[in-house]
């Protein structure tokens, strides 16, 4: 159980609202994010996110696969360089 602001949470797992639908704006590039669950051959027991016990369902293993299907796979360098030179990044945001 979790306590915040005087309230008390159970554990448990929140699932986006979206009805399993992705959005498009996510699946566009391969982030830092992507690819580091890419390295782990999207393996959640060994993922930080799972590790973090996030309130949320991730779901970057979908976004992997369609990024596979529709970019190929990633470029590593490419992928450091432009997040590097960018001040805000989408992997501010966990899927």
């Amino acid at each position: 159980m979790f306590k915040s602001y005087g309230f008390d949470f159970e554990d448990e797992q929140f699932t986006c609202q979206t009805n399993g639908v992705i959005s498009d704006s996510i699946v566009q590039n391969w982030t830092i994010s992507a690819l580091e669950c890419y390295k782990l051959n999207c393996n959640c027991e060994i993922c930080p996110i799972t590790k973090a016990k996030y309130s949320f369902k991730c779901q970057m293993k979908h976004i992997v696969d369609i990024l596979l299907k529709t970019r190929g796979l990633p470029d590593e360098k490419a992928i450091m360089n432009v997040n590097s030179s960018n001040e805000t990044t989408s992997d501010d945001i966990v899927a």
